[in-house]
């Protein structure tokens, strides 16, 4: 004769309601969610200073699409300056022939972030982006690997400055 535990049905059953009181409870959701719109609102109020140059003005334009998108305020009541150089370089050199193999465009973004009604300074900041690409054998195809990667770069600052500004706007 063994003796085996069998557990009662009231048992099971009590547990398997306490697991789905205990799962009901779980939720997945963004740790800063703007529940109300009052961040998403305030972003799109940001005006951008003008650029003055190809890499200025790209991530300026992908600044104004992920903070309004793509419509420039009318009404602004955020004020960003932005600067934004860039440069390339060569990382890989093939020693025979004293050329670049590989490269890597840094474009850099200062910004000051201020409030216009009583010219408040919220926030600055300096962030960089980095692109790499391949340098081919072709000369025009060198120009476009150089444009292609400092394009990628200036929108991945964009997105950075973007996460930025909507931290410093967030409530």
């Amino acid at each position: 004769m063994s003796s085996e535990f069998k557990p009662s049905k009231l048992l099971r059953r009590s547990v398997l309601i306490g697991a789905a009181l205990l799962m009901a409870g779980c939720q997945a959701r963004p740790l800063y969610q703007d529940t109300n719109g009052e961040t998403r609102g305030a972003l799109a109020a940001i005006a951008y200073s003008e650029a003055t140059s190809r890499i200025g003005l790209e991530t300026r334009n992908r600044l104004i699409f992920l903070t309004s998108g793509g419509d420039e305020t009318k009404t602004p009541e955020y004020r960003v300056d932005l600067t934004v150089s860039g440069g390339v370089e060569g990382i890989l050199l093939d020693e025979t022939s004293d050329t670049a193999n590989a490269g890597r465009a840094v474009v850099t973004g200062t910004y000051t972030l201020k409030r216009i009604s009583d010219d408040t300074v919220l926030k600055t900041g300096r962030r960089s982006g980095v692109a790499l690409f391949d340098y081919p054998r072709q000369e025009f195809a060198k120009l476009r690997a150089v444009r292609d990667a400092e394009t990628r770069a200036a929108r991945e600052l964009a997105e950075i400055i973007y996460a930025d500004l909507a931290m410093a706007l967030g409530r």
